[in-house]
């Protein structure tokens, strides 16, 4: 689907230089003299590069519609991680990289959500916050409860998360998957 280079919005997919890119920050440009733009930021879906592109109103781009389906995440084998359409049981194998640093999210039995396009995978979106368990942390001092100052402790993923000074090992806390942040204690 066409649409002009004045209309990108965040988050969309667009045919760029031969690849498919995802607009990652717009800045509408109006100078005082010649004709208005877009400033984009462009991330490549494919190796992870950024670009930054100039976009005319008169220009048109060509916009991707990314097929999402749930799939359910299996287990890994290796750099590839097995993944199972939630609808035919069709496993598929995608490369560790793809994900990054998020791989350390995933659980058995996570329910994700596989971006494609003509049939090839290229992105998956995790859930946006998991429950995790704090494994070690370094003790409460006392009279530190009211100061908001955080202290680092690992979790049963292996990730360091910075948590409230009161939070103890064993303790289920919900952490963000984009931001890799505490968000609170778990119910």
């Amino acid at each position: 689907m066409k649409i002009n280079g004045n209309e990108i919005r965040p988050g969309n997919v667009i045919q760029h230089q031969g690849g498919l890119w995802a607009a990652v920050k717009i800045n509408a440009v109006k100078p005082g003299k010649g004709p208005a733009y877009a400033q984009v930021e462009l991330k490549n879906l494919e190796t992870g590069s950024k670009l930054n592109e100039r976009f005319r109103a008169s220009e048109t781009v060509e916009r991707v519609r990314l097929e999402q389906k749930d799939h359910t995440y299996l287990y890994a084998e290796g750099d590839m991680l097995v993944f199972m359409d939630a609808e035919s049981y069709e496993q598929i194998n995608i490369h560790k990289d793809m994900i990054g640093d998020r791989t350390a999210f995933l659980q058995d039995g996570m329910a994700v959500i596989v971006e494609s396009h003509e049939g090839r995978a290229i992105g998956v979106q995790l859930p946006e916050q998991v429950t995790l368990e704090i494994v070690d942390t370094e003790p409460t001092v006392k009279g530190q409860t009211a100061s908001s100052s955080y202290k680092p402790s690992t979790v049963d993923n292996g990730l360091r998360v910075m948590v409230p000074p009161y939070m103890t090992v064993g303790e289920k806390i919900i952490v963000n998957t984009e931001t890799m942040e505490y968000v609170k204690r778990a119910d």
